[in-house]
């Protein structure tokens, strides 16, 4: 029995995590609970899960969710803000937390997990382009674990068990191509919210969905592979791969090749971040290399997608860039969510903001200066937004 704890429970990641734990209650004890604002969801997961702490996001949801409960015996501790999901992330004798906050939201409650010494399941990717200067040392110090839980980085992981160190050549990271993979590069102008959110693949929460469509999800997956595996940005590469049936690949120093596969489905590299080194047997369906039919390949277009060339330029700048980076996107994806920007000016706004933080660039930034990046990058787009209107013609992408 592996106790756990689980932040983002009522997003895409945390639901299926909670489904994984009801088809194995004989592994898995949910220890805490921390969600955004979904009174209803969160309190139907404290009556089936009965965590022993739990956190909503949202301080004016707290008295409702304390409404929504009062009959349960015991009662959880209940709390509330971005103080209460840092005291769930370090609560008690769980064993791993799941990290399944969107965005840099997740950064400071996985601080504390793991300065409480406990191990990581990583489904919150943001966490680590911002934060890994900061983060990685902390892993080193407190001795835990960092398990990749989406799907690519959790295919090199798998691939990699058993491979001798410094056998690693290449990191190739495959892509669905989301939304628009099949859309002329001159229609994009006429995007929709509602075309963006079309992913043909697999069903996820709004904002990574935006990423895939203009591949920046890839972008940052490339910036987590570099923290997570320790690969030059020379040697990670982005591939068109339709299907999302190969999860992604390593190559090794002899030109041997690595593939981990598998049907979409996100609770696939869940399970394994969570049972770490088991492997847990499921009655999910298998894959049926004959039903999955032709496997194809394709290279990205960089033209259409400039958010993967801003991503590997935030990347190998380092310090405190990719954490402009990525705050950034979060603020253009929900500005383009709110339809206050069209789908076009996201790379756009990024840019801005990159370029004018190469002066300000933090080599070996600390946890406030990665908070200041992060914060000003967020303004800067705000800023950003106002310069397309006078000018939209301005930028000149990479």
């Amino acid at each position: 029995m592996k106790k756990i704890t689980l932040l983002g429970s009522t997003g895409s990641i945390g639901t299926q995590t909670l489904d994984i734990v009801a088809q194995n209650p004989d592994k898995f004890q949910v220890v805490g609970l921390a969600a955004g604002n979904n009174v209803e969801m969160l309190a139907a997961q404290i009556r089936q899960f009965k965590p022993e702490i739990a956190a909503i996001c949202a301080e004016n949801k707290l008295p409702a969710l304390k409404e929504a409960i009062k009959d349960i015996n015991p009662q959880p501790i209940l709390l509330a803000g971005d103080a209460g999901i840092i005291e769930v992330a370090r609560y008690g004798d769980s064993e791993s937390v799941i990290t399944g906050i969107v965005g840099c939201a997740g950064l400071l409650p996985t601080i504390a997990a793991i300065k409480a010494g406990k191990n990581i399941a990583l489904a919150n990717k943001e966490t680590l382009i911002a934060g890994g200067p900061v983060v990685l040392p902390l892993v080193a110090e407190y001795g835990v674990k960092l398990l990749p839980a989406d799907s690519e980085h959790s295919a090199i992981f798998q691939c990699l068990q058993g491979i001798p160190q410094g056998s690693l050549r290449k990191i190739i990271l495959t892509a669905s191509g989301g939304a628009f993979r099949d859309w002329a590069v001159e229609d994009l102008a006429n995007v929709t919210v509602a075309d963006a959110l079309k992913h043909p693949n697999w069903s996820m929460g709004r904002k990574i969905t935006v990423d895939s469509a203009t591949l920046m999800n890839k972008g940052l997956e490339v910036i987590e592979a570099h923290y997570l595996f320790g690969k030059d940005y020379d040697d990670i590469e982005i591939v068109i791969h339709p299907q999302s049936i190969i999860h992604s690949l390593i190559e090794l120093q002899d030109t041997s090749v690595l593939a981990q596969l598998g049907w979409a489905d996100m609770r696939l590299p869940l399970l394994y971040a969570m049972s770490y080194p088991e492997r847990i047997h499921t009655d999910w369906e298998r894959l049926n290399l004959v039903k999955a039919g032709n496997l194809t390949f394709r290279e990205p277009d960089h033209h259409k997608y400039p958010c993967m060339n801003l991503a590997y330029a935030a990347g190998r700048s380092g310090g405190s860039m990719p954490a402009v980076l990525n705050a950034a996107n979060e603020q253009a994806v929900a500005m383009f969510l709110d339809e206050k920007i069209k789908f076009l000016d996201i790379p756009k706004v990024i840019e801005i903001a990159c370029d004018r933080h190469q002066s300000d660039n933090r080599s070996n930034p600390c946890l406030e200066d990665i908070l200041t990046a992060d914060n000003w990058a967020r303004n800067e787009v705000i800023n950003a937004t106002k310069q397309l209107e006078n000018s939209p013609q301005v930028i000149s992408l990479r």
